[in-house]
Formats: C-alpha cells, structure tokens, sequence
C-alpha cells in the first residue's frame, strides 16, 4: 500500500532532476486528484494539523499536501503536479509577497488559477486569528517562557507591538516554526481559523 510520505520522497527526487516513473506510480495507487503546494514545512504542520482538527484524512480524499521548499520552487512543482505533468488540480497557499511566483507557476502550468494568499505569511495570521495573549499562552505550555523573555530583552524588540514580537519570535529557532505551525492551530479551539487557510481547507 503507497503511502504519502513515499510519494512526497519520490516527488522531491522528480523535482531535483530524477525519473518520474515512481512518483506517478505512486500518485496512482494513491488515487490522487489534487495537490496542495505550501511554501515550506511550517505551513504543512498547520495544514495537516487542521484537518485533523476537522475529522478529514486527505490521503483518503486523494489529496497531496506538498512542502516545496520555498516559492521560487512552484513553478518546477506545478509543472509536475499540474496539466503538463501528473494532471492533478492545483491549490495551495502562499505569502503575500509569494503571490507572483504562484501567479507565474500556475500561468505556465497551463492550471486554473486557485490559491489562498496570507497577508504576510501564515503566522502573522494565526497570531491575528488567535490574538497575542494566547499565543504567550501556547508559548508558556510548551515550556519556552524564559527563551521568550530573553528575546523581549533584545534592545532591537524594544518598543516592537506584541505581534511583531510574536512572529519573529517563532522563526528565531530551527524547527520552532514548524512546531508551532501545528501547536496554534491546535489552540484555535472552537474559534474559527485564519480566512486563508480555513478556505484551502474547505476547497478541497
């Protein structure tokens, strides 16, 4: 049985130049129809974290969720993924100053265009949709009050709003991101998550 981690691998190895044969077999056996192309892996863990929060199993539905490793890589991945490679339906999600890499991306892929755009990035909205005190929140329960105090001390924070703090705060350690990208949609709770990425959600 395919698994999507498997088919993730064999898509990086089809992008860096390799054989498509095993990646299509595996889109195959996956029964896939769409893929989701996300800048990078902080944007995957919120993704999954939020169908899961939802009851949805997307490999079931046939959908990929792919981590491209930046948005200057969408044009390569929605080639493969679009009409002129796998002939899935795209979607995805992006950053607001990402917008004309997607735009150009899915022009030459010959694909409809059908992308969510984040004011600045997906943290600057989940800390907006959470509010600051909240997010302090997550930040104590996962233990990490003193490297955020130690952060606030920096005179380059000094006079900086809440929010600013905030979203620098979450790229200033390797993996932190990533981490949190699941962790605050996590603590969404009942209210409702961030426009753009609830909409991705709901258009799959």
């Amino acid at each position: 049985m395919a698994d999507m981690d498997a088919f993730r691998d064999e898509l990086t190895r089809w992008a860096a130049g390799g054989a498509p044969d095993t990646a299509a077999e595996l889109a195959a056996d996956l029964g896939l129809r769409t893929a989701v192309l996300l800048e990078g892996p902080s944007d995957l863990a919120a993704v999954e974290a939020l169908a899961a929060r939802e009851d949805r199993d997307l490999t079931a539905e046939g959908v990929a969720v792919v981590s491209m490793g930046g948005a200057m890589s969408v044009g390569r991945f929605a080639g493969l993924l679009g009409p002129p490679g796998l002939g899935l339906r795209l979607t995805g999600l992006c950053d607001a100053r990402e917008e004309p890499f997607y735009d150009r991306g899915w022009q030459r892929a010959g694909a409809v265009s059908d992308f969510q755009v984040c004011v600045a990035d997906l943290e600057d909205e989940m800390i907006r949709a959470l509010g600051p005190e909240r997010v302090e929140e997550v930040i104590r329960s996962e233990d990490e009050l003193r490297p955020w105090q130690t952060f606030l001390a920096q005179p380059a924070q000094h006079g900086r709003p809440r929010h600013q703090q905030l979203r620098r705060f979450l790229s200033t350690r390797k993996g932190r991101k990533i981490r949190y990208g699941s962790l605050l949609v996590q603590a969404l709770d009942g209210a409702r998550p961030p426009a753009p990425l609830a909409d991705l959600l709901a258009g799959l």
